[in-house]
């Protein structure tokens, strides 16, 4: 942990937690070298944290004293004040914000001119090593800190860097999009089950179809499409499925469910367009 040192979150929620567990899974660090500011009354988070070993405190402060890195994870709302709470403490500092819709400039104009910030969106399978994440730098953020975020957010899954202006429909692609496809699991289950299938197996069948398939699409560079048509035969049990999607809409409303998840991002950050 020489090259990282030690990372601190500011908020004990679900994100925090992933990746603190997903680091723990991963071997990238150990409980003494993770920090939780959790707020009192979450006594669950509280729970979830210690029961990994980690420390965790209900001040800002200390966490970014002891921390090299923080990630600032507590809701967008209550992002202001913690930034004007831990300001005098930022000099020097990495701060990985994963607060949707809050941009670089109105993190970096609120913490010290001797921070640097960057931007990060990873999603919720970070807990399993599965993440899906993206990043964006800030004007003071070095190559040094690039390669720290990278190292963090790729031992729990994926990591590419953006343009800042991807990142509110990355946060409704992929960072609200494993609620979509629980959705769609339970859905397909439902399905199952209404045909006779017992529960317990029609999840098992349906998580381990997405994985596989969503391994195909990412790991064989054929279009979604033609995948598609390598499972379909002519007047088949498919093709009478697929029909079924097309007739209820299946496409606009994935597709409408990202618009406006963006949408809703955008509203929060404060952008028109």
């Amino acid at each position: 942990m020489s090259a990282i040192g030690k990372i601190g979150f500011l908020g004990g929620g679900n994100m925090a937690k992933a990746l603190a567990k997903g680091f723990l899974a991963a071997g990238l660090a150990k409980p003494n070298t993770l920090i939780a500011s959790v707020h009192p009354a979450d006594k669950l988070s509280l729970q979830s944290f210690q029961s990994l070993g980690v420390e965790t405190v209900v001040k800002n402060a200390p966490v970014v004293q002891q921390s090299d890195v923080v990630f600032v994870s507590v809701k967008p709302q209550v992002v202001p004040s913690v930034l004007s709470e831990i300001q005098p403490l930022s000099s020097g500092k990495l701060f990985l914000s994963v607060a949707m819709g809050i941009t670089l400039s109105t993190i970096e104009t609120s913490l010290s001119p001797q921070a640097r910030v960057i931007r990060v969106m990873p999603n919720l399978p970070a807990v399993v090593c599965s993440g899906c994440s993206v990043f964006v730098r800030g004007s003071k953020a070095t190559d040094a800190d690039a390669e720290i975020t990278q190292k963090l957010l790729q031992s729990v899954g994926t990591c590419e860097p953006v343009d800042e202006s991807q990142l509110d429909v990355v946060t409704a692609l992929s960072g609200s999009g494993p609620a979509y496809v629980f959705v769609m699991i339970e859905a397909l289950a439902d399905g199952a089950v209404h045909m006779g299938m017992p529960r317990d197996l029609a999840y098992r069948l349906a998580s381990q179809t997405v994985l596989g398939a969503g391994h195909m699409v990412r790991d064989s560079g054929m279009h979604p499409g033609q995948l598609k048509d390598g499972v379909t035969s002519p007047a088949g049990s498919t093709a009478a499925a697929l029909r079924q999607l097309e007739l209820s809409g299946f496409r606009a409303a994935v597709s409408g469910a990202v618009e406006q998840a963006t949408l809703r991002c955008r509203q929060i950050s404060g952008k028109t367009a």
